[in-house]
């Protein structure tokens, strides 16, 4: 299989899937629409320009990451040179997410692709439209021993996971993680789990509260409110609540109109079990803003809660949807009760203008990653990676460290026979002595 050995061959093929996802650009928008009307400017921000650009930064680097490093070798090997050689795993199993469906099947793929493993690709089933021009698109640039799209509901996935890989990796929900982490140990199968959790958004008494809203509004109600590191609560300072709640409501209206049910910008759930998972959730008696719903449209309005409890149904769990509750602290240390109440989250995005509180936020506390004064920009920046941590997920990707992913690290030492110490070899009789001073000078 000349993919697993030939760098220029792997660039050729990926070179021709950017080439025909240029071409089937509009298709994808199309699809992605279709599947829950997603708005093509958030479909072009959100997955094909950031797929095209992981394929052209790809494709640029690939001779570069595939080439063995060569590292700093042991005195106790002298002489010798050492160096790391990145081999592809084997089998690949990819098991992608409907709430950005395009982008998060093509990048894992792209990555595990060029570093030379056989791919085997299980879109989500409850973005069909989408799946299918995946499908389509992969089937006219690969072979199907190199990567293959498998279509197909929980049924396909069971399936999917008895068989043997060489890697599994998997976007999606916490338990359904947890499944696929056993399934991968029976095997001792390695895994990545890009997973979720109750992403915090702290806000402090100093923070420039009116463009924190807007970056707010902007990373929870894109997608709906349907991505694993939107915000999922606000934490703020007491005193700040009221006039903070002011400026998102009006950037809410600015963004999505007096009834966002009619704005070409503001998606869908993606189906009536989610939605009605969502209303669930919504007491009446706390909505601030919004609160409109349309089960048989799956439209949810973008929702301020005001909440009181850590114990209501919307603060269990992942939200997951355009609903935002807000919560206040008085004291910093009540952040830290809060925080405890949960997993480590994928996220965590704290507003403020004093660098020692900030600083205080990330040292304190475990999460994936994050933003100062923003929310998921952090994704976008191929050169940080994305993983999350704990109940968050294992494992981490983008740009380069996608490549070293899907890649087992082999250390090499290439011994040199011109010298050959003996101190090594038994007989030990009197080298002890000799040997403990050497290794403690190394």
């Amino acid at each position: 299989m000349e993919y697993k050995t030939n760098i220029t061959f792997r660039k050729e093929a990926l070179t021709k899937l950017l080439n025909a996802i240029i071409i089937h650009e509009n298709e994808i928008i199309e699809a992605l629409h279709f599947d829950f009307k997603k708005p093509a400017f958030e479909a072009v921000l959100t997955e094909t320009s950031y797929v095209i650009s992981e394929l052209k930064e790809t494709i640029k680097n690939l001779s570069s990451w595939a080439r063995p490093r060569r590292v700093f070798p042991s005195l106790l090997n002298f002489p010798s040179k050492d160096y790391i050689y990145k081999e592809p795993y084997g089998k690949v199993l990819i098991i992608a997410p409907w709430n950005y469906p395009f982008q998060l099947a093509l990048c894992p793929l792209i990555s595990a692709f060029a570093a030379g493993n056989q791919v085997v690709l299980k879109p989500s089933e409850l973005t069909p439209k989408t799946s299918e021009i995946i499908a389509k698109i992969i089937a006219q640039v690969f072979q199907e021993n190199e990567v293959n799209v498998i279509e197909g509901g929980v049924e396909v996935a069971q399936k999917l996971l008895l068989e043997r890989w060489d890697y599994i990796f998997f976007t999606g929900s916490v338990a359904v993680g947890k499944i696929v982490a056993k399934a991968a140990a029976e095997n001792l199968t390695p895994v990545t789990l890009e997973l979720g959790g109750k992403n915090p958004c702290i806000i402090d008494e100093t923070a420039n509260l009116k463009l924190a809203a807007k970056r707010i509004v902007w990373g929870k109600f894109i997608n709906a409110g349907q991505t694993c590191i939107a915000p999922d609560y606000i934490l703020i300072q007491k005193d700040m609540k009221t006039h903070f709640i002011d400026f998102v409501k009006e950037e809410i209206t600015n963004a999505y109109g007096e009834n966002p049910i009619e704005s070409p910008d503001f998606a869908r759930i993606i189906n009536t079990k989610n939605c009605q998972r969502l209303i669930s959730k919504i007491e009446p008696e706390k909505v601030i803003f919004g609160g409109q719903t349309d089960i048989n449209h799956c439209y949810i309005a973008p929702t301020l809660i005001e909440e009181t409890s850590l114990e209501s149904d919307l603060m269990k769990d992942e939200i997951f949807g355009p609903i935002l509750p807000i919560l206040t602290y008085e004291k910093e240390a009540e952040i830290g009760v809060v925080m405890a109440k949960y997993e480590k989250p994928l996220a965590l995005y704290i507003f403020s203008e004093n660098r020692i509180f900030s600083k205080k936020m990330i040292q304190n506390y475990s999460f994936g990653g994050g933003c100062v004064n923003d929310t998921m920009v952090h994704f976008s920046n191929n050169r940080l990676p994305f993983g999350g941590v704990g109940h968050s997920g294992n494992g981490a990707y983008h740009g380069s460290l996608s490549f070293d992913t899907f890649s087992h690290k082999k250390g090499i030492v290439k011994k040199s026979n011109f010298l050959d110490l003996p101190m090594r070899y038994a007989p030990y009789k009197d080298k002890l002595g000799t040997i403990k001073k050497l290794l403690k000078w190394l």
